[in-house]
């Protein structure tokens, strides 16, 4: 413990002189010893120089003979003997490196700079040729025997190099320095015909470009255009890309050619096939420049034609896509391109038979048809588009009512009656839709066909026997015809159904019917065969408005008897609505003050009330009605039940077992009775 205390520090106070970065690095610097400094060997002799020079030859020759393969060696060792003025040995030692590895461009490069500076411009014209002869594919040297040839000035030389350079077909920069050696010369025909000579071994944009520019800086603006033409004609559209099209329109603006530069940006909006963004926006900045505003207006519908086709090919499913795109379209008026995209919007077929994945689908059909009818006066062509659209449809599944009434009144409109019949019997027959048999029954009814309508009605029955509404239109369309015994008829078959959708709606339409004839005794009897089915409020207020035109002792007997009813079943709801039409009857009789005053004592009270609901576990409020016939009992039965409680007390006697109510709480008789 001792030692370790010993060690530990007891003056935690900072020191007074703090030591600094900057103080550390300085005195490791002056610390910091000089690098050794190697000996500088001094040669006082001829005997020396050739014992150096063995020395060194033979560490030379030994990396070598270590590393044959590494060129590095033998270039250092030609170096110092160029050095020593041993040019002979220099060469030697530099055939010995491409006897190794001829393929090696550094060795020729060097071997051809040690020549030219020695001054021996043939010895090193002889290794540039033998370098190209082995290596024609490297452009380095043909670059340095170019350049020495021109340096030396031998012209005609310097043309034999650059033309043996072509024969190996090296890239578009060998052609552009070769044109550029000709127009140093001031051989501006051997330039030209250079550039033609590499329009037809490099056949790319980018040559036309170049060659086009050139002809632009000797004051040439006919050549140059007829260049831009022709890179248009000899290059496939695949091979044309943006740039081609922006040089030549700015070629045209420079020359003020503004038409000529308009047409060039719209043939390259319209045939490109690559990415046009750049195009798009020179265009766009052209058109504000120069252009009006139907020009402006191109432009962006053009882009915005990009930007849907984009869309498309990533999503061809994508409905809404194709409506903008088609109406977009339709405004700009181009019919053939109209026509197309919506040959294509009608290829994407929904790949699911659901009815629901359809519903946008048909649309396409649908304006396509309308086009070419209204816009186009194309009626073939219209009607074709109608049965390529029935057909595509899986009809066996489902269908849509609209393309058949569509297609049906298409043919109306051009005269065709029985062909608009037929079609529309083909989809009664291959799938029967309501809407279907309510356009062909109004058809026939308008060409006064009263035997195809109640043929039609029939087969409509037949299809959908539940539809009440299609019972009652039956059922107008021959009181219209003043066939009331018809009518009649279909009436009670309506009602004799066994499952209808609206059932009310045929009631309520056969009691108008009979009172219209006025059949008393029928209506009556109606309203009695309603009350059987259902018992409802509005049936009975119903019934006594009917009976109170006729007697309203018979009106109040039927409220009573309903207000009884949903007493019983404590339907508290129907026998307040019962009561207030009670209450509305008495009012509409003069000097009836009596009755009114008793039924506005009958009226029931609203008041809020709370319930347990079971299936979610909490309580909630409600709305209920009390009524004070149904106080008045209450409190009478508490009076008889707390009478017989005190009675069998007095006598000790228990309460009898039918006597016995649930939940009778403990009142005070005399407060009850006051």
């Amino acid at each position: 413990m001792s030692g370790r205390g010993s060690n530990t520090v007891k003056n935690r106070d900072p020191a007074p002189v703090q030591l600094t970065a900057e103080q550390l690095l300085r005195d490791a610097n002056e610390r910091h010893e000089g690098e050794r400094k190697t000996a500088v060997q001094k040669i006082q002799s001829s005997e020396e120089l050739a014992e150096f020079r063995f020395l060194k030859r033979r560490g030379f020759e030994e990396g070598i003979r270590n590393q044959k393969q590494h060129i590095g060696n033998y270039i250092k060792y030609a170096k110092w003997e160029e050095q020593q003025g041993e040019f002979e040995r220099a060469r030697n030692i530099f055939e010995r490196a491409l006897d190794v590895d001829q393929t090696a461009t550094p060795i020729w490069l060097k071997y051809a700079e040690f020549e030219i500076r020695n001054k021996y411009i043939n010895r090193a014209r002889n290794v540039y040729d033998r370098a190209v002869t082995i290596l024609p594919r490297v452009d380095q040297l043909w670059y340095k025997y170019a350049y020495l040839q021109e340096m030396t000035g031998d012209i005609i030389a310097t043309r034999t190099v650059f033309e043996r350079w072509m024969q190996c077909f090296p890239n578009e920069q060998a052609w552009l320095t070769y044109i550029k050696f000709e127009q140093r010369c001031g051989k501006f025909d051997n330039a030209r015909n250079l550039y033609e000579r590499m329009l037809e071994q490099i056949p790319e944009e980018s040559s036309y470009i170049k060659y086009a520019k050139w002809e632009e800086c000797q004051g040439n603006p006919v050549s140059c255009r007829a260049i831009f033409e022709r890179s248009l004609t000899e290059l496939s559209l695949e091979n044309i890309d943006e740039d081609l099209i922006l040089e030549f329109a700015r070629f045209e603006i420079r020359c003020h050619e503004i038409e000529r530069a308009r047409v060039i940006f719209k043939y390259g909006l319209d045939k490109l096939t690559s990415s046009k963004e750049a195009l798009r926006n020179e265009y766009t900045l052209f058109e504000k420049q120069y252009g009006s505003t139907e020009n402006i207006e191109d432009v962006i519908i053009s882009k915005r034609k990009e930007q849907y086709e984009a869309i498309l090919k990533e999503s061809p499913f994508n409905y809404d896509v194709w409506f903008d795109y088609l109406k977009m379209l339709e405004q700009e008026g181009k019919v053939d391109e109209v026509i197309k995209v919506y040959e294509r919007a009608i290829t994407n077929v929904p790949p699911s038979k659901e009815k629901r994945f359809w519903r946008r689908y048909i649309y396409f059909w649908i304006y396509y048809a309308v086009y070419l009818e209204l816009d186009v006066d194309e009626i073939e062509k219209a009607r074709d588009v109608y049965k390529r659209c029935i057909q595509c449809i899986p009809n066996k599944s489902f269908t849509f009512g609209k393309i058949w009434i569509l297609y049906a009144k298409f043919e109306i409109r051009h005269n065709n009656l029985d062909k608009a019949r037929k079609i529309l019997g083909q989809s009664i027959g291959m799938c029967p839709k309501p809407s279907v048999f309510n356009y062909y029954i109004d058809l026939e009814f308008r060409l006064m066909n009263l035997d195809r309508c109640r043929a039609l009605y029939q087969k409509f029955l037949e299809c959908f026997p539940s539809r009440c509404e299609v019972w009652v239109k039956y059922a107008e369309f021959e009181e219209y015809l003043e066939e009331n015994a018809r009518a009649s008829a279909i009436f009670e078959m309506a009602i004799n159904q066994e499952a209808l959708d609206t059932p009310e709606l045929v009631w309520k339409k056969y009691i108008d019917h009979e009172m219209n004839l006025g059949n008393r005794e029928k209506v009556e009897e109606l309203y009695e065969r309603l009350l059987q089915l259902a018992q409802h409020s509005k049936v009975f207020i119903s019934y006594a408005q009917y009976e109170s035109t006729i007697s309203m002792d018979k009106a109040r007997e039927i409220l009573e008897r309903g207000i009884t009813r949903f007493k019983e079943t404590g339907e508290s709801e129907m026998r307040h609505q019962l009561l207030q039409a009670l209450k509305g009857l008495e009012e509409s009789i003069e000097d009836n003050q009596e009755r009114i005053e008793k039924v506005n004592a009958r009226q029931a009270t609203k008041v809020k009330k709370v319930r347990h609901n079971e299936e979610t576990g909490i309580d909630e409020d409600y709305v209920d009605y009390v009524f004070p016939e149904d106080e008045a009992n209450s409190i009478q039965m508490k009076l008889l039940e707390n009478a017989m409680k005190w009675k069998s007390l007095r006598s000790g006697s228990t309460v009898p077992a039918e006597s016995k109510r649930p939940r009778i709480e403990k009142i005070d008789l005399d407060k009850e009775v006051e």
